[in-house]
């Protein structure tokens, strides 16, 4: 005990608080569950007021490290320095002053000093005061041991919380008999229930009854292998975890609707891709007799010896070699796949796109309907690509009205907006109401029934107007129709090409050299352009087609691609090395544009191109073309 400098301690009449044992016992009832550090100070503050009734009162907790952590006050002097004192030595103190009297002692934990309280009174309150102060400060230990347990634990429990709630799997702790002991906020929504709705339920009264059985085995046999459950249109992939000896399990749950729509998506572009190379073959094979029809055809409407009575059956001939002509070029347009812009002509765009759906449309009792202003002008497009937005909105008009339930009719009309163009898609479908023309450009929304849309149609669309420097609208009424219009800007700064020569400018016989593997092509050939006055010498392949071209002179080289032995190209760059003012006079003719090498060889080399099957007419340019170079 510390006494004052230059004296006794002068005695002091002991005085102790009132019945404090059952102080004690009644504080130590009073604090038994108080879980936080904050409120255990503050129920000993109101003790100590209450059994000492002191001139000042000091409650400090302390860290790992010896430092304050809290305090009440700013405490009065005389505690300051025996706080000093208590905290160092681990010890009760006592300080007698002139006519007051300083006790103080340590909170003590398990393993070290996690505080100390202490009071300023009037008098000294005797042994029996002291020891009700070390029992409060014993019993207020043991409560802040247990409040800083509890609030660690809290701090854990969030910190869990936190983590796991950042991740989207849907993730809980299940245990041995199957109920949930954790789960977090992507779990909760989920199941669609609050997160502590959650706690203590079984997972089978959470999750729905058709990913049970799975479920249930991916519990009984956990390990990393992905389980996958399918709900409607909806894809989860259970994964489970063995987490301790217990029996407890950790269940994930990942949402993979998308990827797996992301994933079909990529396979059914892979099918296309397939499914274009095997329409290339498909349209080679169909143009090479196509062309010969087309070609013989043609040819005997001109010849003056060709018999009135079979004039009407060969216009007949025509007109349906024509309409087999178009369905190929239609397909192989659809098929092709270009990134290059061209100046072009938005009319055969259109008028393409109507072919392919004219007859499935009618058999559907829907009428399509095209117009095309007169002053239309050309553009700078990617026909390909443009094709593709009609095509979906014409299928997507064709929709609205099957879903109307009647015979219904689509205004496909073009005209002139500004500098450009502007194509409307009109139809008198289901209509659409605000709610869903708001979203209509969304990826992925649809409102298709599950497995006929994608939901990426329109905004896949959008998308290739805006690289044209365009955009889509779109207005609606529900129960009336809907209006898709097309705008795209007009060309800037895009040379127009020349106007072709007009026909008959130069009639000169030519020397021409025919190359192609199928021999009704080349009989054909020669019979029309024998017909017109020109020389003709005919090969079947480019190796044949070399030698003649190197040893011979001709006017005029047209060459096929495809061929046995060497083909066209190979002919053609052959030559280029051999003889390239030759090269000079090669045209190609082919049934093959939908390859990626081919049109990349087509457009590098830039020589003229009859598209099989070609008609008279576009043979007449080409040698018209020869003639004048």
């Amino acid at each position: 005990m510390n006494a004052p400098p230059g004296g006794e301690v002068p005695p002091v009449p002991a005085t102790a608080p009132p019945d404090a044992l059952g102080r004690a016992l009644a504080f130590a009832r009073a604090i038994t569950g108080t879980l936080r550090p904050p409120s255990v100070i503050e129920r000993l503050l109101q003790e100590l007021k209450a059994t000492f009734a002191p001139r000042a009162i000091l409650a400090v907790t302390v860290d790992e490290q010896g430092l304050v952590e809290s305090a009440n006050a700013v405490p009065h002097p005389a505690l300051d320095t025996l706080l000093r004192e208590v905290l160092q030595t681990g010890t009760p103190g006592l300080r007698i002053l002139d006519t007051q009297v300083a006790l103080m002692e340590p909170l003590a934990g398990r393993r070290r000093l996690i505080g100390a309280i202490g009071v300023l009174l009037d008098r000294d309150p005797g042994e029996e005061g002291r020891r009700t102060l070390a029992a409060l400060a014993a019993i207020t230990s043991v409560a802040l041991e247990g409040a800083r347990l509890v609030e660690s634990a809290d701090q854990r429990h969030q910190t869990w919380e936190e983590a796991t709630d950042t991740i989207s799997l849907a993730l809980c702790v299940v245990d041995r008999f199957g109920q949930v002991e954790r789960a977090n906020r992507a779990f909760s929504e989920l199941v669609a229930a609050p997160p502590t709705g959650v706690i203590g339920r079984s997972w089978t009264e959470l999750l729905p009854a058709p990913w049970q059985p799975t479920l249930a085995e991916a519990l009984a046999n956990p390990g990393p292998a992905e389980r996958l459950m399918h709900l409607g249109p909806r894809t989860m992939a259970a994964t489970t975890f063995r987490a301790t000896a217990s029996g407890r399990a950790v269940l994930l749950l990942e949402d993979q609707t998308e990827r797996r729509l992301l994933q079909d998506r990529l396979l059914q572009a892979e099918k296309l891709s397939a499914i274009g190379q095997l329409i290339a073959g498909v349209a080679h094979d169909l143009n090479n007799p196509l062309t010969s029809v087309v070609g013989f055809a043609d040819f005997l409407a001109e010849s003056a010896d060709t018999p009135p009575r079979i004039r009407e059956p060969l216009r007949v001939i025509q007109q349906e070699a024509e309409r087999a002509s178009k369905i190929v070029k239609n397909l192989l347009s659809f098929a092709r796949r270009q990134e290059t812009r061209q100046l072009a002509s938005l009319q055969p765009v259109l008028e393409a796109t109507i072919g392919l759906f004219r007859n499935h449309l009618d058999a559907d009792r829907v009428t399509l309907e095209l117009e095309i202003g007169p002053d239309l002008p050309d553009l700078d497009l990617n026909p390909n690509q443009i094709q593709q937005v009609f095509v979906n909105l014409i299928q997507n008009a064709a929709h609205a009205i099957a879903v109307a339930g009647r015979p219904g009719t689509i205004r496909v009309s073009a005209r002139r907006w500004m500098d450009g163009a502007a194509v409307e898609i009109r139809d008198d479908g289901c209509g659409m109401d605000g709610e869903t023309l708001a979203r209509i450009f969304e990826p992925f929304f649809t409102t298709k029934p599950p497995g006929q849309g994608t939901g990426l149609g329109l905004s896949i669309s959008q998308g290739i107007v805006k690289e044209h420097g365009g955009r889509i609208t779109a207005s609606s009424t529900a129960g009336t129709g809907s209006c898709f219009t097309v705008e795209l800007p007009g060309p800037v700064g895009v040379a127009r090409e020349p106007a072709a020569a007009p026909e008959g400018s130069s009639n000169r016989p030519l020397r021409v050299l025919v190359v192609d593997d199928e021999q009704h092509i080349l009989h054909y050939m020669r019979a029309t352009l024998e017909a017109w006055g020109h020389e003709v010498a005919t090969v079947s392949d480019g190796e044949a087609a070399l030698e003649r071209a190197t040893t011979e002179r001709f006017d005029l080289i047209l060459s096929d691609l495809r061929m046995p032995r060497a083909g066209g190209r190979e002919f053609y760059e052959a030559l280029t090395r051999r003889a390239p003012d030759v090269a000079r006079r090669v045209a190609f003719s082919t049934g093959d544009t939908v390859r990626g090498d081919t049109l990349r060889f087509l457009e590098a080399q830039g020589r003229p191109i009859l598209q099989k099957p070609f008609s008279l007419a576009e043979l007449r340019a080409l040698l018209r073309e020869a003639a004048q170079g």
